[in-house]
Parts: C-alpha cells; structure tokens; sequence
C-alpha cells in the first residue's frame, strides 16, 4: 500500500518523498481514511509508531480543500502536546508536510518569549501546536482566539493526564466550537484515558497498532538488580561499552539527572541533561549535540523525554525505574524507532522491586534478569576512587553518615542585622522611610516587632502597618 492508495493528494505525496517516506505504517494506514472523511478518531499508538503524520497528512489536505482566510490571533487547527520538545517536534514535521500546501505552522509553550507568541499569532495561523499552560496565558491575555478552530488534536494524552493538565484540557474544550473533528491519541489507555476521551470525542472511530501498555517488540530488555550505592558504577561500566553508538539514560528527578551528568563526568564520560529546570536554549542545545553525536549520552527525566525524536538511539537505561508503570513503556520506546532495533537496560535496586512488579504486570511480560558484569565489585570500588580523585567526595553518600562523621556544620543563617546604615540591601535608605535595625514589617516602629500586612523586611514607612510595640504580633504573614 502506498500513500496515494490512502488517498492522499500530490503535494503532501510530494512532500512525503522528499523526505524519503514511501510506505505508510499501520497507524497511518487505519487513521488517515478516517481522518480524511472528517470523523472523531481515537488512536492507540506507542510513540515511533509515526502517529504524527497520521494526524497531521490528513488534516492538512482537508484544510487545503477548504481554503480559507485566517483571521488575527485565530487558528484553523490546534494541536496540545504535554511537553516543548514534543510541540517542537510536530511543528516541525507539519511544516516539511505541509510545505507545497501552503500551510502556516506556529508553536507556543513556555520556556520561550511570550512576545513572540503574541507576534507569531498576531496575522492568524494555519496550524498551532501549543503546550496547555503558555496557551491559556495568551488566550486570557487576548492573543490567542481559539473561535475558528476546525481540528483539534490532543497528542500524548496519557502524559498530559500524568502532568496534571486535565484541568485545563477541559477548559481549553470549551473555547473551541463544539462543531469540529477531535483527533485523540494516546500510547496507554487506562480507565481515566477513555474517560476523558468520551467527554471528548463524539463516535470516534478506533484504531489501535498494539495493545495498551505493550512495549516494542524490536527492543531487546534486560534487567540487571544492583545495590542503590553501587548504580553510578554500573552506569558507566555500561556506558564505556563500545557498542552503544547514543544512549538515553533516565532519572525520576531533575537534581537526579543533573548528579548523574556530574557523576560521569568525573569518570570522563561526556553527558547533557534535560529536564524542566533547564532553559529552552540549554534544552534545545543538549538535544542537538545528542541529535548530531558530539556529545552521545543524554540524561532526562520523563517528562522533558516526551518528543525526543532521534534516530540511531541504540540503548535506553533506566538508572532509576519509573514509578508509574506506563512511563517504562513510553521510555524504551525512545529506541527502536523507524524499524530499527534496541537494547533497554533497567537497574532494579532492592527498593524498586515494586515498581518492576508493576511494570511487568503493566506490559505483560517478564523482563530477562541479567548478571552483573564480571569482577564488578574491584571494577566499582576502582571507578569510585576514581570519582572521588576526579571531582571529590559524593555528596549524597557524605548525607548518608551520621553527623559527627561529617565534620564541622557550617553556620546557621540568621536574621540578624548586617548593616544599620542607611545603604544596606536589607533594610529601607532615607528615602523609603527606614526604620530601627530588626525590623520586619511596615512602617517605622521599635527594633524587635514584626508588622501586619507590611513589607517582608525591606518595607518603609508607607509600605506597612502602623507601628507597634516590641513583641507585637504578626497578622496575615
């Protein structure tokens, strides 16, 4: 089957080739007829599946029949992802479908200067793709009119439920007129996952490539049980593996990911991390050097992961496993992808028993336990020494002992006066009304009191409460 079988039309057949796309792949083949005839769609898909082009080839050709003019602020098509890199990613490949269409692709989500969403809307767009926080934004602030919508698309709902979005998935809903088609894909269907989709959709057809929660048949998963103290060695033994061409390693957290990169880098291993904390720029820089190989080690959390689009990923590891099952699901699927094949390593820790049990229970299947590698134990103690020369002792193991092993505590900070003159940074100049050092509140009043509904310690006279005696309590604080 090609793509002209599915019925698609010369300038997005066009568009296809040029970027070496000729075979459509299941998801596609169910859902672009679907989509073409205008109906609700449901689709259960993993990510990799190519779930993209089977929303966005379709919509583009019915959008191109029906030419019309856009108004400012106003789009035809609003497409919600749950992260930037997954917005990013979908703009990005509507404009390489859509460029013999003539469509106008724009993306809003945060990270990025809100003045350039309000210029990027200010003539209308064809097609927005927007994470659901910076899109509310503009829509109270008037930048954003979601009136004309035609399509609406809601990718990676499951991630977007796990984020907390669902309330403003509902209200973003509302905006949009209840005459439309509603595009719906999820890689897991939970019980919440089809609740939303029926309040959502109106008969949708289904279309599903796999089953829930299953994981990619081309990955090859192994699990390896290792003491929580002795991961960091495991990591980099398996990471000098000279077969690993990229590797994507996870954390739960954001400080996790970033110890890790430290970590490695004591052992002279190169690595970026991405994660929330991270800026637009920093994030966008990580992801290029991983894209182009200069730098072949990523470290992401799971929800900065979501649209991490690169090919040639040979290894996913999981340095701490996910604690929501479905995540395990949405992480090896970052290898594997466009027919290829990957490995999945998992570090189980005697505490995360449960949440692999969870996971195989999740996914159906018994993951294969793999031994440690050989003579680990003189290999780990070698790598920590080495750690320690390179970059100093391991925070997190100084934490573990007890405090008189630690050596001397460094001073409390206090809130006692620095300065009493009139140019210190914490307390009101001449000017602003200052008051007698140890202050905290409003107005001027005697050294010691505290203020209602004042200032938090820089407040002068005019800023706070009236002044009372010493030992007066705070209100409101």
């Amino acid at each position: 089957m090609s793509f002209i079988d599915l019925g698609l039309s010369e300038p997005l057949v066009r568009a296809l080739e040029a970027k070496g796309y000729t075979t459509p792949t299941p998801i596609q083949a169910q859902a672009i007829p679907t989509v073409l005839e205008g109906g609700d769609l449901l689709g259960i898909a993993q990510t990799g599946t190519g779930k993209t082009a089977a929303f966005t080839l379709p919509s583009i050709q019915r959008m191109a029949a029906a030419p019309k003019r856009v108004l400012p602020t106003h789009c035809r098509m609003l497409v919600l992802a749950p992260t930037r890199e997954l917005a990013s990613q979908i703009a990005d490949s509507a404009r390489d479908y859509g460029k013999f269409s003539k469509m106008s692709v724009t993306t809003v989500f945060g990270g990025t200067s809100i003045n350039k969403n309000r210029q990027d809307m200010s003539r209308g767009v064809d097609i927005l793709v927007a994470t659901p926080g910076r899109l509310i934004d503009l829509v109270e602030q008037g930048f954003v009119n979601l009136s004309m919508i035609e399509i609406l698309v809601l990718d990676e709902a499951d991630q977007m439920l796990d984020l907390g979005f669902i309330h403003a998935l509902k209200r973003i809903v509302k905006m949009v007129p209840r005459k439309r088609q509603t595009l719906f894909f999820s890689a897991t269907m939970p019980t919440s996952i089809r609740e939303l989709a029926s309040q959502f959709l109106h008969e949708p057809a289904t279309v599903s490539v796999k089953p829930a929660a299953t994981t990619a048949e081309r990955v090859d998963q192994h699990v390896i049980f290792v003491n929580q103290a002795e991961k960091q060695a495991l990591l980099t033994l398996t990471l000098q593996d000279a077969a690993i061409d990229r590797a994507l390693v996870f954390t739960r957290t954001k400080h996790g990911a970033d110890r890790v990169v430290k970590l490695l880098a004591g052992n002279g291993i190169a690595a970026n991390a991405i994660h929330g904390n991270k800026s637009q720029g920093q994030r966008e820089r990580a992801l290029g050097e991983f894209k182009t190989g200069s730098v072949r080690i990523l470290v992401a959390t799971d929800i900065a992961a979501r649209g991490i689009d690169v090919s040639g990923v040979s290894h996913v590891v999981n340095f701490e496993l996910p604690n929501v099952p479905e995540q395990y699901v949405h992480r090896i699927g970052r290898t594997a992808r466009a027919g290829a094949s990957g490995i999945a390593i998992a570090f189980c820790a005697d505490d995360e028993r449960p949440y692999l049990k969870d996971i195989e229970r999740t996914t159906r299947q018994k993951i294969p336990v793999q031994a440690l590698p050989e003579d680990f134990q003189n290999k780990a103690n070698a790598i920590k020494s080495q750690r320690v020369k390179a970059i100093g002792e391991d925070p997190a193991a100084r934490a573990d002992r007890p405090r008189q092993q630690r050596g001397p505590a460094k001073p409390r900070a206090t809130h006692a006066p620095q300065h009493t003159g009139a140019t210190g940074r914490n307390y009101a100049n001449a000017s602003r009304g200052g008051r007698p050092a140890g202050g905290s509140g409003g107005g001027a009043r005697p050294a010691g009191s505290t203020g209602a509904g004042g200032g938090r310690g820089r407040g002068g006279a005019g800023r706070g409460g009236a002044g009372r005696p010493a030992g007066a309590s705070t209100q409101g604080r």
